[in-house]
């Protein structure tokens, strides 16, 4: 096991840790606590934040802070996501991606799926009366959802309804106070939860898309850039603009909430800005004034960020288990309890099956 005892660190502008920088001072741990429960909605904060041991993905032993957070979203601030008929406006439906584009999932897109594949199995609607097929049951989207589809599921628009959550998932956080830079390649595992919004939200992994496709369905993403599974509940694959951000001064955007090794995750950079950033392969730089840090990517990457620059903590359904990241899968393998790989994050259980 490796030792990490080092100061924590504040950058003034940014009011986060930010490892390595000649501006870090001292805090106090009670004034930084306060901090970070003050960037999160509070209708999304269940427990903490409290300082924990921890030990890191990478074998180092430190502490963390460990906060419980819940979606903190009403019902009607999330979807849409599949029109109903081939004739519904873009207004019906949700977002799909394609070679690192975003696009419109409207009556017109799933009436011409099997041209836009080139694959003429593709059939999501009847073709005498338009009607999309949707999962519109919790048991159709479970069904709909599996990595072995059944034949009766196979083209489909996959809509999980948020209201077929029995309650909604809470999860622990427990991300390190000073971040802890990797030795070596950064990872780049795409599966499992890249951070937490502040609005509690999970900041999730790539779609599994190969996995959708080949059941000809799409589960479209809504115009926020999330979508329910009945593991993770509502959790967004691309950082479009629509979660709480937190102004920093000196910085290059707003702040959007912390990455699983606790690095902060910025707002995406757009035009000249974007071209100047010079963004490393995780999606991140480090500026003079606050460190090293993140921009979200927006859902036509299908990846929030492009790997880790630090060692993750854990995101766990208790809030009094310890966090050995060292010791946890870094995400499930593909068709793993039957499911998509699609949720649960690094560290994190997977719970019961809703279905």
């Amino acid at each position: 096991m490796k030792h990490f005892a080092g100061t924590m660190l504040l950058s003034s502008a940014m009011g986060l840790m930010a490892s390595g920088s000649a501006m870090a001072h001292e805090m106090d741990v009670s004034a930084r606590l306060e901090h970070i429960k003050s960037m999160f909605d509070a209708k999304s904060i269940v427990e903490g934040p409290k300082v924990v041991d921890c030990t890191l993905s990478g074998g180092t032993e430190t502490q963390c802070f460990s906060i419980t957070l819940k979606n903190s979203l009403d019902h009607d601030e999330m979807g849409s996501w599949c029109p109903e008929n081939i004739g519904d406006g873009d207004d019906k439906g949700g977002i799909w991606m394609r070679d690192g584009k975003s696009i419109d999932v409207d009556g017109a897109f799933i009436e011409n799926l099997a041209t836009f594949y080139d694959d003429p199995e593709w059939q999501l609607f009847d073709k005498e009366t338009g009607k999309i097929n949707v999962t519109d049951t919790k048991e159709a989207c479970a069904a709909a959802a599996a990595i072995i589809v059944a034949d009766e599921y196979n083209n489909y628009c996959v809509k999980c309804d948020p209201a077929y959550m029995d309650e909604l998932t809470e999860t622990t956080y427990v991300l390190p106070l000073v971040p802890v830079p990797l030795e070596g390649e950064p990872d780049d595992n795409q599966h499992g939860q890249r951070g937490v919004a502040f609005n509690g939200v999970v900041f999730d992994g790539s779609a599994p898309q190969d996995v959708i496709l080949a059941a000809h369905t799409v589960a479209p993403l809504d115009d926020c850039g999330g979508h329910v599974n009945l593991h993770a509940g509502y959790h967004y694959h691309g950082a479009n603009g629509c979660s709480p951000e937190e102004k920093v001064a000196e910085a290059d955007a707003p702040m959007i909430g912390f990455a699983m090794d606790g690095y902060p995750i910025l707002a995406k950079l757009t035009g000249d800005d974007a071209e100047d950033a010079d963004l490393d392969a995780c999606s991140g730089h480090t500026a003079k004034s606050i460190g090293y840090h993140y921009h979200g990517n927006s859902a036509e990457k299908n990846a929030i960020l492009g790997c880790f620059h630090g060692e993750s903590g854990c995101a766990l359904h208790s809030a009094d288990a310890v966090c050995k990241a060292d010791e946890l899968p870094a995400g499930p393998p593909p068709g793993q309890d039957g499911e998509r790989p699609d949720g649960p994050p690094p560290g994190q259980e997977r719970p019961e099956a809703a279905e």
